[in-house]
Order: structure tokens, then sequence, then C-alpha cells
């Protein structure tokens, strides 16, 4: 009977050991951000605790939990895996969680019950702004970018489902940022283009001081298959060219003020102004080129305009002058808006590179990578 009731016990200790680590993390915003609700109990009202329907993002660290879109248990029911859910939407549960339970190690549950598996994080380079040249993807830590051939190459990154750490140097030492999930079309802005050498992942529950995060990057969208995912190729019922909008440019040039008040030169205006224009079309290419030639002509009519205009003798003094000129839109496409019917839905998505006549997209009608 003792060696039973101790048997007994020590299953009982295990069971409620068990139960005591088993946890889950909700988060008010998507990728982990906003206000939280850490639990590893059975809540059957989360109203109650003020944070009803507001639950975007969760993290489950061990365990298997079971949330539902109303109190004690009722209406729509998925149960979430130990793992990282960046997003609910994929399960259709954002914003709709109302109550959650832990599930029994022993319970055997139907795997139709089981939300989608979340992709892992994935964090990708790219050896040249606006994600050109070569590239290299890893869902894991690097801590020295030297024998995959990368070190130092990076100019702008792709970051998805979860933050990362780069830094500087190898083994995490150095200047170190932290990237959040999104769209870095450029390093330079915070000083680290070309400079990368090691990469980790972060754990979502992980506090990060503000002065640590990279500037917000822009928004991106996880196309990535999940695990298991049903795909499908839909035809694509329309597509626009979206080109970007025209942009004002300005820069700040030296003039010089004349001592006397005489009167403005303006034969020398009118040569300056086309000698300026001229050199500027030789020196300058591209948008460089419209750019160069507004400056040089407005530079040469300056000159110009005081070539023989200071009789006096006395020196000329000279001020800063901000010039301004819009800059035509390019006429490459900035991105493409894309339109296609899945189910008898219609769907709209924005995409950086042109189509073709199909998406692949899941079962929710949601675009997929291959």
């Amino acid at each position: 009977m003792r060696t039973h009731l101790k048997q007994a016990l020590v299953v009982s200790a295990v069971l409620i050991a068990t139960h005591a680590s088993a946890q889950i993390t909700f988060y008010e915003t998507e990728n982990f951000g906003g206000r939280s609700f850490t639990t590893s109990q059975q809540t059957n009202n989360l109203n109650r605790i003020g944070f009803g329907d507001s639950a975007s993002s969760a993290y489950v660290t061990t365990g298997r939990w079971e949330v539902c879109d109303d109190v004690r248990f009722n209406g729509r029911c998925v149960i979430l895996r130990p793992g990282r859910y960046p997003s609910l939407q994929a399960m259709a549960m954002n914003d709709r969680i109302s109550s959650v339970r832990m599930v029994a190690a022993s319970a055997r549950v139907d795997e139709r019950r089981y939300a989608p598996p979340a992709a892992l994080p994935q964090i990708t380079f790219y050896e040249n702004d606006n994600f050109q040249g070569r590239h290299y993807s890893t869902d894991h830590s690097i801590d020295d970018f030297i024998p995959i051939g990368f070190n130092d190459r990076a100019s702008s990154v792709v970051v998805l489902g979860d933050r990362w750490e780069v830094c500087d140097d190898v083994r995490f030492k150095g200047r170190c940022m932290v990237l959040q999930p999104g769209r870095y079309p450029s390093l330079a802005a915070m000083g680290m283009n070309d400079r990368l050498s090691s990469v980790r992942a972060m754990d979502p529950v992980t506090r990060v001081d503000d002065r640590r995060l990279a500037p917000p990057p822009a928004p991106v969208y996880d196309n990535r298959r999940r695990n298991q995912e049903r795909l499908y190729e839909v035809r694509i019922s329309s597509v626009r060219a979206v080109v970007g909008q025209p942009e004002e440019r300005c820069w700040m040039e030296r003039e010089d003020v004349p001592a006397t008040k005489g009167a403005p030169n303006m034969g020398g205006a009118l040569v300056g102004g086309l000698i300026g224009g001229i050199l500027g079309h030789q020196v300058g290419g591209g948008v460089g080129k419209d750019i160069a030639t507004v400056g040089g002509a407005v530079a040469g009519a300056a000159v110009g305009a005081n070539v023989g205009r200071n009789d006096s003798g006395q020196p000329a003094t000279q001020r800063d002058v901000k010039r301004c000129a819009t800059q035509p839109a390019s006429t490459k496409p900035a991105f493409w808006d894309v339109s296609y019917n899945f189910r008898g839905q219609e769907h709209r998505v924005q995409m950086s590179t042109e189509p073709g006549d199909v998406i692949t997209v899941n079962e929710n009608g949601e675009p997929r990578s291959e």
C-alpha cells in the first residue's frame, strides 16, 4: 500500500509541476507588441481582466492551450502548441479570444483542432540596397558571417516573424541593434551598411530598451508556406502598375551679395544660366541628371547676373540660399496592385515584383510562396 501510495504521490507531483510550468502569453498587437497578459492557469473570461477580444499574437512557452472566441470555452476553439504565433489572423482568432485553458498532456486531440503551425522566424540579408544582389536567409543564429561569405556585405534586410539582433562584430559583440519584423531597404540610415558580422533571434518575451531598436521598418507580409498547408493556384483578374509620386528635392547654395546696388547684368544672367545648364547635363546622369541640370542652371544664372555688377571695388559678401526643384516620378512602378477571386471572394494585394498570370494562395485566399 505504501509503495502504491508513494507512486501515486510522485505522479501527482509530476502532473502539478507540469501544469505549473505550462504558460501562455497574449499580446495586444501583432509581432508580440503592445500590452501583454501571461497565465499558467485556466481563465474562463478574459473580459474580467481587461484582455477580452484583445489578443493579436501569442507565445506558448510550454504545454498545449485551448483558446476560444467565447467565454467558458464556448464558440469556436483552437489549440495552440508550443511556439510563437506572431499573428492570430491566420487562424481567424485575431481580437476574438475570450477564454483559455491548458490541455492535459495525456489528452488525445484531433489534428483538425490544432491551429496552423506558425512559421519559424527568418531574416534575409541582401548585398545591395532595396533588396537587390546576392542574398542569404537564415532561421537560426549565426555568430560569424565569414564562413558563409557574407561578412560586412549586407545593405538591406527583410525580417519575418520575430525580432533579430544584428551586430557589427562576430559573436554578437561591437555595436548591436534590434530589427523588428519588416523591410529595411537600406542599413545606411542606422550606420550598419556593409558592417554586419553576426545575428541572432530574440525571445519574444525579452524586453528591449527603445534605444537599441532600429528605426521603424516598412511593413512586410509573411507569404511563406506553413507546415502541411494546402495551396491553390488562382488566376489573377487584374494588375495595375503604380508609379511613385513626384518628389521635391532641395539643396543649399552659396550666393554672392554685392556691396552696391548696381543693376543686374541681364546678358550675364542668360549666358551664365545656359553654361550652368550645360555643365549640369554633362555631369549628371539618370535621376542625378535632372537635379544637376536645375542646380547648374540656377548657379550659372546667379554667377552670370553678378558679373560686372560690383563697380565699387568693395568685396562682395556671401549668403546661403535654399533652392528646390520637383523631381519627376520614376517610370519604374513602385508596386503592382493585384486582384484575384478565390471561392467567390475578391482579394487585393500589393506586390513588389511584376506578377504572372496566376497567384498561389492557401485555403483562406492568403498569398503564399511555393
